[in-house]
């Protein structure tokens, strides 16, 4: 963004007091800019205004130093980019399914940093679910098709993420009643809130 350019709608905001929440400032097709007040997936955010009034650049990310100190920062960010995905949103779910061991394995099968089943690493291209890299982008690639059969919802791509899709879907679109899955989605989105730097109850 324009220096002068994000003074004056920072000045703006201030005199108008918007900045009393907090404010994101995105770029349209048109090359325009768009405030609002809801921080969401898929769009690019050039600044966000906290409720101080305290602006800060954020690279696809509302805390990027924060993120940048994740293990796998790097090729997290890699894999966030290639798939137009939230960096702290993967870092949300690797936590979750393996605090970041790339040995581990789950009693169902499940395996490396983002816990892909067997039938899943091999639709998304995973030869060796214990390599990082090759792990981290086909998660990435099968999350990405999650949130786009989801509509961008994030609640419930990671529902299906741990569940599966058709459990939700089949559901009507709700988080599945299962213990596992009941617990699963309220820590990653804790998380991703977090890596975010977002209240705990803000919108997704």
């Amino acid at each position: 963004m324009n220096p002068r350019l994000a003074v004056a709608l920072f000045g703006g905001l201030l005199l108008s007091g918007v900045a009393h929440a907090d404010v994101f400032i995105s770029v349209d097709a048109k090359g325009g800019y768009v405030l609002s007040n809801v921080h969401r997936p898929g769009r690019h955010y050039e600044r966000v205004i906290r409720e101080a009034g305290v602006a800060q650049a954020i690279p696809g990310a509302a805390q990027p130093q924060m993120i940048a100190g994740q293990p796998y920062a790097e090729l997290v960010r890699a894999a966030a980019e290639a798939n137009h995905l939230p960096e702290a949103l993967l870092h949300a779910v690797i936590r979750q399914e393996s605090n970041y061991n790339a040995s581990a394995t789950s009693a169902k099968g499940a395996g490396g940093l983002m816990q892909l089943m067997p039938d899943t690493a091999r639709e998304m291209g995973v030869v060796n679910v214990y390599d990082p890299q090759a792990n981290v982008h086909g998660g990435a690639r099968y999350l990405k098709r999650l949130m786009t059969l989801f509509g961008d919802d994030i609640t419930l791509a990671v529902a299906a993420y741990n569940a599966g899709p058709q459990a939700v879907l089949s559901r009507g679109r709700v988080v599945p009643p299962f213990a596992e899955t009941q617990r699963y989605v309220p820590s990653v989105l804790r998380q991703y809130r977090r890596l975010q730097g977002l209240a705990v109850d803000a919108p997704l």
